[in-house]
């Protein structure tokens, strides 16, 4: 590995090299339609095709439409579990709060990668709370583009694993709609409408769905259901002049509203009780839920003043609202028990474990219900300039962008108590709003960054650099302040300036071949200390991609050496849930990342396609500190560590059997075992998530041109699997579930 990594030092990341012509699939996908010798101008994509994904000096990899449709997810972790290099760590089943990890970077709540819809920043509060509490419905995405290593350094703030846009549904070329409905087990329904349509000056797209489940766990003497739903509003409407227009323009408003309720919790079950049925819920969670709302306004403009320069301008405004109302640990004997530390040990602490499986009956106030209630903003404006020359052997393609950004995590906390009386939970002290916690953290950015990528010949050069200054703030009121009057209030502050290069290379030996290398710096914004100092590492990458006949993939080797990684002591990573980070020291990460694709039948005469696609991840992560962390989610560290929740080993198959009357498809996918807490050596069974190996089918059969019958089932073998130790015991894996529905387009 550290020979191939040694061929990297040739390089530091950035973009693409540019292309004069893009699919016809980019055609009719347009928002913001500009055409210039065949070029399409979508002003929401970062690369917009697999053949972009093929030609970037750095990794890149491209989900289609077509793709999506296959299988009808609506979970984004089976989404992205055929992605090499895709770490992810699922929770409650549904994908509605997923956590993903790039190239061995922390998967919990997603919150160490840049996560972006329509290339702005989507995560809550992306500087100074990213964890993903808030994910856009998948149902509303049209394809994702997932950026590592040195072909996503411009798209921060976290530069060290990668970066994933997801591009919502566009505005249509021509008058169309489409509705999907779908039902199946567990009383899981799913249902989207869209309408929407083009003119010469204006363009329009609205959208609505609904996803709904009653959820596949049981509470212990109840009849409430685990389940969830949630509602999803979309409107586009866009004007612009007309195409042929000298200087093209185009301003484009997009406004979503969404809410959620679920019954889920952050209580999971000990090992003995996983194992006689791992769909139990214990009774001290039946009151545990979550409700959110949130609510997006983005503007877009798009300038094309000549056909070589093009300038995207976007302001947003995300805001984002939730409460979830959780247990959050136990009295027992007048003393405060964690129930991380009851479920890894209910024998040691027998007397908490009757309370939280509602056993016996309980004291008065023996179990603390926290109001986790917290308002996000994010809001800013963003620039991107390009500018392109291209000639027979010469492509210059420079891209100049700036943003200001200002975004905020507002904690108004309380708790109530309970007690368990007959089976049956009872509060019995209501808490006073912000009596737990009652601060407000912040974060104002300024980020730039220029990319140059020359092409000449065979060889595509890309310098680039990413510069971010960042104010972190926090106003701590205390728990005695609830009308924040400031009379006890604390203040932090902490600035950061960071300038982060990248270079790529890439070269094509021809249309079927070529060669990439990239260095760049990864990058992770600091907390709010002032000894706080930001994740730091430099990381390389080298990648082979290749196309013969039917066959075609990449092989793409990784390293990341981390001077400084960085941990955060948060409740999702099984913490306490301050939000602060604490420095995790050096550390190595390092890979390998293998995609192949082929068509066994390979003939144009024939009516029916096979496609197979194979990908393989394997990741190695070392820690090169002794330190103690302070949260119960890294423990006290020593030198060889693994970092936990990190697969070494993942593996994904599909095979799909294609007919222009019908397709059937089958996907497997393999997860190693991991450590739920830092260590080496051998997993302590109480430390461990096993393997596990999944398999998916779907099938669809297209009665007209317009209207399909589709059915997908998920874990097909009905296996029983654990997914996470996190935040307190283990927790299932979705068991076996069939869905029928039917899709219509006009």
């Amino acid at each position: 590995m550290k020979n191939i990594v040694s061929l990297l030092l040739l390089a530091l990341s950035s973009f693409s090299f540019a292309q004069n012509s893009e699919s016809q699939e980019d055609l009719a996908l347009n928002d913001t339609v500009r055409r210039l010798e065949g070029v399409t101008v979508n002003a929401d994509v970062l690369v917009g095709s697999k053949f972009k994904a093929k030609n970037r000096a750095g990794s890149t990899y491209f989900i289609s439409p077509e793709e999506l449709k296959t299988f009808n997810y609506s979970d984004i972790n089976r989404i992205l579990r055929t992605v090499p290099g895709v770490n992810v760590v699922e929770e409650e089943g549904f994908g509605l709060r997923p956590s993903i990890g790039l190239r061995g970077t922390s998967p919990s709540r997603a919150s160490k990668i840049t996560l972006m819809e329509d290339g702005i920043l989507i995560a809550p509060a992306p500087y100074s709370a990213p964890a993903a509490y808030y994910f856009p419905t998948v149902n509303r995405i049209q394809s994702f583009e997932i950026l590592k290593g040195g072909s996503q350094i411009q798209y921060g703030p976290y530069t060290t694993g990668g970066a994933i846009n997801m591009v919502s549904n566009q505005i249509p070329s021509q008058f169309s709609g489409k509705v999907v409905a779908s039902m199946g087990s567990f009383n899981t329904r799913n249902t989207y409408v869209n309408v929407g349509d083009n003119f010469n000056n204006f363009g329009y797209l609205v959208e609505y769905n609904n996803r709904n489940s009653e959820g596949f766990k049981k509470i212990d003497f109840s009849n409430n259901t685990t389940g969830f739903n949630g509602n999803d509003y979309v409107a586009k409407f866009r004007v612009n002049t007309s195409p042929e227009a000298k200087m093209f323009q185009s301003l484009t408003l997009k406004a979503q509203l969404s809410n959620e309720f679920s019954d889920e919790t952050y209580l999971g079950l000990t090992q003995a009780d996983f194992d006689n049925n791992p769909y139990r819920r214990y009774l001290s969670s039946e009151a545990d839920k979550i409700d959110t709302k949130h609510d997006q306004l983005m503007l877009t403009h798009l300038f094309i003043p000549v056909d070589y320069l093009t300038i995207t301008t976007k302001a947003y405004r995300n805001n984002f609202k939730r409460n979830w109302y959780k247990l959050h640990d136990v009295n027992v004997g007048g003393s405060t028990v964690s129930l991380a530390s009851i479920l890894d040990n209910p024998e040691t602490n027998q007397a908490g474990y009757d309370i939280i499986t509602g056993a016996v009956n309980t004291a008065d106030n023996a179990l603390r219900m926290r109001n986790n209630n917290r308002v996000y903003l994010a809001e800013g404006i963003q620039t991107v300039v390009n500018f392109k020359l291209n000639s027979n052997v010469v492509t210059h393609d420079i891209d100049f962008g700036v943003r200001y950004h200002l975004d905020s995590e507002d904690r108004f906390q309380w708790d109530d108590r309970y007690k368990i009386e007959n089976n049956a939970l009872f509060r019995t002290v209501a808490g006073t709003p912000g009596t737990q916690d009652n601060r407000v953290e912040s974060a104002e950015a300024v980020s730039a960054h220029v990319l140059y990528n020359l092409t000449y010949k065979k060889f595509t050069f890309s310098p680039g650099m990413r510069y971010e200054n960042i104010i972190r703030r926090s106003l701590n009121y205390g728990t005695a302040d609830l009308d924040r009057t400031g009379t006890n209030l604390n203040r932090r502050q902490n600035r950061t300036e960071e300038f982060i290069p990248g270079l790529g290379i890439l070269y094509k030996f021809n249309d079927n071949y070529s060669a990439f290398t990239s260095l760049h710096k990864g990058f992770s914004p600091p907390g709010v200390n002032e000894e706080d100092k930001g994740e730091s590492s430099m990381n390389y990458e080298a990648g082979f991609r290749f196309t013969k006949k039917a066959l075609s993939g990449e092989i793409i080797a990784f390293y990341n050496d981390f001077n400084r990684l960085q941990g955060a002591d948060t409740n999702a990573a099984g913490g306490t849930g301050t939000g602060d980070l604490f420095n995790a020291g050096a550390a190595q990460v390092q890979g390998l990342e293998v995609l192949v694709s082929y068509d066994v039948l390979n003939d144009e005469n024939s009516k029916f396609k096979l496609p197979i696609t194979i990908s393989y991840t394997y990741t190695d992560t070392e820690l090169k500190n002794n330190f103690t962390s302070g949260t119960e989610a890294w423990g006290t560290i020593e030198m060889g560590d693994e970092i936990p929740y990190i697969a070494k080993n993942q593996f994904s198959i599909i095979a799909g059997l294609d007919h222009k009357k019908f397709n059937v498809s089958i996907s497997g996918k393999y997860n190693d075992q991991f450590r739920t807490i830092a260590g080496q050596g051998s997993i302590p069974e109480n430390e461990l998530v096993k393997s596990n190996f999944i398999v998916d089918a779907s099938a669809k059969y297209h009665l007209t041109e317009k209207v399909s019958l589709m059915s997908n089932i998920v874990n097909i073998l009905d296996k029983e699997y654990a997914v996470s130790r996190v935040p307190a015991g283990l927790r299932p894996g979705m068991p076996f579930g069939i869905h029928f529905g039917i899709t219509a387009q006009f």
